[in-house]
């Protein structure tokens, strides 16, 4: 089976994030034969991206939240469930076969219905002194059956012994029709008048030690009086030191307070729940209760790790959950190095281009690929979209001329794309600021210090104006929940190249005047010629914490 290999972006993620992360997806399987690339995303698509994806008819990627490692990814015991009418000696025995000390008691519907471990077993041999409880258990007689190798002469093997006692009929002749009471179950040996004996005293079921047939007149009073007869060739002690080995399992069963998993736990937290209790093993349900599989500590040591590659960042604040629990191999990226730590040397490609869309466009020519209709799509909006239509300072010479190479793949042109993805962008109505802050939104750390920083780009400055108190009593909001010490918003016009910078923060409105030489503001700073976040931003107010 193919091993599936994530490809995804940041969170938050942007257009440039997303397409890449498609197109390289259709790159590194087209050059593949084995592994399976598969296109993740860390978030939900901001308008932009949806635009996008809906305009070239390219599937929207599945959301993944955290790629540590979940039980999915370790080889856990496909352990085949049992009934939960066995006996508990068949239970032993497929615990030894199989050399497990706990089994799953599963219904026919596949539902988990309880779970007997070895102790269990133990227990109703060593402690049980009650002769009634074979019939309280509702024994079949199947099971007795089986338990004491027996032969089934007369009465149905598949009814219950459901009323009276176990008794052994062993008193003189004359005191034997007293022991035995209707409904009891008697074990009784190879002689033909006390067989007969407890047949006329109403037993329900008669088993015969000793012999493996019994003369014709018990078996036809037997018959007559609707009894179940049974012969063995134990003797009479083996069979009383085995008949409640033939109870169902049902009885002895843990049924309540079941401490079970499914396939999308995380192995962590299963671990922790695992500390806290002295069982060996554990089932693994679906999200309907039906059983899977169990799972054990020592299963957990063989846990595979998610395969994923980074496209479109390098940091680890960017990255989605539970990155330092999966093997990272490779980061694609156009961003300044960051704080992401791998085991072993992977395939690192960084380069100063406008976007990561151009240099997944350059591994495609140099590996010979052609590209599709729909991925030079994607990948051309791509750029439009992080060069701001070649209008940022990040934006080199390659973004542009592989961008109009890429339009005329997808038979599209330039100005009228990037014109209709900001304005998809820009579309605010029935948006929270909660979605418009979020949309393209980083957290970065320099130091002790840790800031995060939103960019809304629009092609209508009265767009931005409208949903400019909104945000920024959001941002008191983002900052009060966090651990940040200054939250940042670019209220971008593309058009005009402006961006207006909102900020929280107790230092925050200093933090930017260093920056930018710029006296302290109270409420925002205009940045005029300043539409990149990643060129024209972080870089003055890094420079300016590390002084």
């Amino acid at each position: 089976m193919p091993k599936s290999v994530y490809i995804i972006g940041h969170k938050n993620p942007d257009t440039d994030s997303i397409c890449a992360a498609i197109a390289y997806s259709y790159l590194k399987n087209a050059l593949s034969s084995g592994d399976n690339f598969v296109p993740k995303k860390a978030g939900p698509l901001n308008e932009e991206t949806r635009y996008v994806l809906n305009r070239f008819n390219v599937p929207e990627p599945e959301t993944i939240s955290d790629v540590g490692a979940q039980l999915m990814d370790i080889e856990y015991r496909q352990l085949e469930g049992v009934d939960g009418h066995i006996s508990l000696k068949k239970a032993w025995e497929i615990m030894l076969d199989r050399d497990v000390v706990t089994l799953p008691v599963v219904a026919r519907t596949g539902k988990l219905e309880g779970v007997i471990v070895n102790g269990d077993i133990a227990y109703s041999y060593m402690d049980i002194y009650d002769n009634s409880i074979l019939s309280r258990s509702r024994t079949q007689y199947s099971n007795i059956i089986s338990t004491l190798n027996g032969r089934l002469v007369t009465g149905n093997p598949h009814a219950y012994f459901v009323k009276g006692s176990v008794v052994i009929a062993s008193n003189s002749r004359e005191e034997l029709i007293d022991d035995i009471k209707t409904d009891d179950l008697a074990i009784v040996g190879n002689i033909t008048a006390r067989q007969l004996i407890c047949i006329e005293a109403g037993c329900s079921c008669l088993i015969v030690c000793g012999a493996s047939k019994v003369e014709k007149e018990v078996a036809e009073l037997a018959e007559k009086k609707q009894v179940v007869l049974i012969t063995t060739e134990f003797d009479t002690f083996t069979v009383a030191r085995l008949i409640h080995q033939s109870m169902p399992i049902r009885q002895f069963m843990q049924k309540d307070n079941i401490i079970s998993f499914e396939l999308d736990d995380y192995v962590d937290e299963v671990r922790e729940v695992m500390k806290s209790v002295r069982h060996r093993d554990f089932p693994i349900l679906d999200e309907n209760r039906h059983y899977i599989g169990m799972v054990s500590r020592r299963l957990l040591l063989n846990m595979q790790k998610k395969r994923v590659i980074l496209v479109d960042h390098n940091e680890k604040s960017q990255a989605v959950d539970g990155i330092d629990q999966a093997d990272v191999l490779e980061i694609i990226d156009h961003h300044r190095l960051g704080s992401l730590e791998t085991v072993s040397p992977i395939l690192f490609r960084n380069q100063p281009l406008g976007s990561t869309a151009t240099i997944v466009t350059l591994m495609f020519k140099e590996r010979g690929v052609d590209i599709p209709k729909d991925i030079a799509g994607i990948l051309c909006s791509a750029i439009l979209s992080d060069t701001l239509m070649f209008r940022s300072p990040t934006c080199t010479p390659t973004d542009e001329s592989l961008a109009r190479e890429l339009a005329e793949i997808a038979g599209v042109d330039v100005t009228e794309l990037a014109t209709s993805m900001f304005e998809a962008g820009s579309d605010f109505k029935d948006r929270t600021a909660d979605q418009i802050f979020h949309q393209d939104y980083k957290v970065f750390t320099s130091g002790e210090i840790k800031f995060g920083v939103a960019q809304v780009s629009s092609v209508s400055r009265s767009q931005l104006n409208i949903i400019k108190p909104d945000l920024q009593a959001y941002m008191d909001t983002v900052l009060a929940s966090s651990s940040l010490n200054a939250v940042f918003v670019m209220l971008t016009d593309i058009l005009n190249e402006t961006t207006e910078l909102l900020f929280v923060g107790s230092d925050a409105g200093k933090i930017i005047a260093d920056a930018f030489r710029m006296p302290v503001a109270t409420d925002s700073y205009m940045l005029e010629g300043v539409v990149s976040r990643k060129k024209q931003l972080i870089p003055p107010i890094m420079e300016s914490l590390q002084e």
